[in-house]
């Protein structure tokens, strides 16, 4: 019980020192709208391409909500040595990690209904399946927090944090299937893609809203699940090898 004490009281600190500012605020709300009104002014073809963008949008919003917050949070709190404090704390290192990843995640699926409400302004979305668009975004905000964490554990620096960062985010607007589907990619592209957990949270979003993902969905949830395993194990290896051992 003391525990979860804990992990409650670390995740309202973080949501009042980081999460609820107004910058990070604004920045969940406009950074969908940004992108939700560039791919539509490009397209050019007005309300029609919605539901071919809104699973691209979607994931983009977590993506870079979710890394970003995390990348700077993390890693400021290594140079005041606060985090240090905090691994000190007699509460399993699992449960630490999860409290202080569960504001960027919550953040995540936040940020994934902006466009979402967006686009139920414009466009009837009673053909969503709604069962496996809402896990769908959980899985992917999860798995996008804990590669904000393992970045943030691997370097000491913030600008280092959003720069490694970056090695990840982009490739994956073009390599996960977000906006063009991976068959457009050259050959030698593709296995690179199926290394990516967005990949799969890319097809889980498309099947979702339109009907139309690659792979069966059971498939998608069980390689996403096993890529938050996989990074969040990363993680933890990360912070015993630096500071623990």
């Amino acid at each position: 019980m003391k525990a979860w004490i804990a992990f409650w009281n670390i995740l309202a600190k973080d949501f009042r020192a980081y999460y609820l500012k107004p910058p990070n605020l604004s920045w969940g709300i406009l950074f969908p709208l940004a992108w939700t009104g560039m791919f539509l002014v490009r397209s050019g073809a007005g309300l029609d391409r919605i539901p071919s963008l809104l699973p691209g949008l979607i994931g983009v919003s977590i993506l870079f909500g979710t890394t970003s917050l995390l990348a700077v949070t993390v890693t400021f709190e290594k140079k005041g040595r606060s985090f240090e404090r905090l691994l000190l704390a007699p509460i399993p290192l699992e449960l630490l990690m999860l409290a202080k990843t569960a504001g960027a995640i919550l953040f995540g699926v936040a940020n994934a209904f902006v466009p979402v409400l967006m686009a139920a302004c414009l466009m009837d979305l009673a053909t969503v399946h709604w069962p496996t668009l809402v896990p769908a975004i959980f899985l992917i905000a999860v798995s996008s927090t804990f590669l904000g964490l393992f970045v943030a554990v691997s370097v000491s620096e913030v600008f280092e944090a959003q720069t490694f960062s970056n090695f990840f985010r982009f490739p994956m607007l073009f390599l996960c299937g977000l906006f063009f589907p991976l068959a457009l990619l050259p050959l030698w592209l593709r296995p690179l893609a199926y290394l990516l957990p967005l990949t799969y949270g890319a097809d889980l979003l498309h099947g979702a809203i339109n009907r139309n993902a690659t792979m069966p969905p059971a498939l998608d949830f069980a390689l996403l699940a096993a890529f938050c395993i996989l990074l969040f194990a990363l993680s933890l290896r990360n912070v015993r090898r630096k500071w623990i051992s």
